[in-house]
């Protein structure tokens, strides 16, 4: 941006020495030339920064590298314009060096920061309007990993949850004195007491002294009895 400043001032001075009755449209033309490279150099900044960043937390600090930028612009292009008009007589202006490194410099440091600014906003603004709503760095198997990993926590929560119901329910047994719990395994109630085990150790060794009841409470289906032993 300093040499395009420094450049722009060159030219400038030659065209006026030129066209002298034409200086006034010359110096629009320029400060019209330098504000568009700055808003091009600023969009294109914008837009790359929008392209790449994740989201609008981890983009580039724009706005620091561009405050850099002017100021670098100004205090060079200035310095390198006074040098310039000095040893070659070109008609850049009559400005001392303290004037250019400091209200010219100012000046061209707005000329270079506002134009980029407003055109880095745009930008992004413009990229992130045409963004996909869902993520792009999902990919579809990564999708149906996660569908059927939900699938098997939900599955593994019914068994567990089926779990916790028998477990009540051998609870609520030994709470109101029944002394009945449910064995899943065996498809029945059996009662946990000790003499009543001792009583049917001889007849129902094979079934680890559990002694099957006939009024064994379910909600489900009625008690199985094993037979034979199995």
């Amino acid at each position: 941006m300093a040499s395009v400043h420094v450049v722009t001032r060159v030219v400038l001075g030659l065209a006026v020495t030129q066209w002298p009755l034409h200086g006034s449209s010359l110096r629009w033309v320029s400060l019209a030339f330098v504000v568009l490279v700055a808003l091009l150099w600023g969009g294109l900044d914008g837009i790359r920064d929008a392209r790449t960043a994740v989201d609008e937390e981890s983009g580039a600090d724009l706005t620091m590298m561009w405050l850099k930028a002017a100021a670098l612009a100004g205090v060079l292009a200035g310095a390198v314009t006074w040098l310039i008009g000095t040893i070659s007589g070109i008609a850049v202006g009559d400005n001392t060096l303290f004037f250019e490194l400091t209200s010219g410099a100012a000046f061209t440091i707005l000329l270079v920061f506002l134009p980029a600014m407003l055109a880095v906003a745009v930008g992004r603004f413009l990229v992130r309007r045409k963004a996909p709503a869902t993520p792009a760095h999902v990919s579809p198997g990564a999708a149906g990993a996660g569908a059927a990993g939900a699938y098997a926590s939900e599955q593994d929560y019914d068994v567990v949850e089926a779990a916790e119901e028998n477990y009540e329910a051998s609870e609520w047994s030994y709470e109101h004195g029944t002394g009945q719990a449910y064995d899943e395994s065996d498809q029945g109630y059996y009662e946990n007491d000790q003499a009543a085990q001792q009583q049917a150790a001889g007849d129902q060794s094979a079934d680890g002294g559990r002694h099957y009841v006939d009024d064994a409470p379910t909600e489900v289906f009625e008690a199985i009895k094993p037979e034979n032993g199995k």
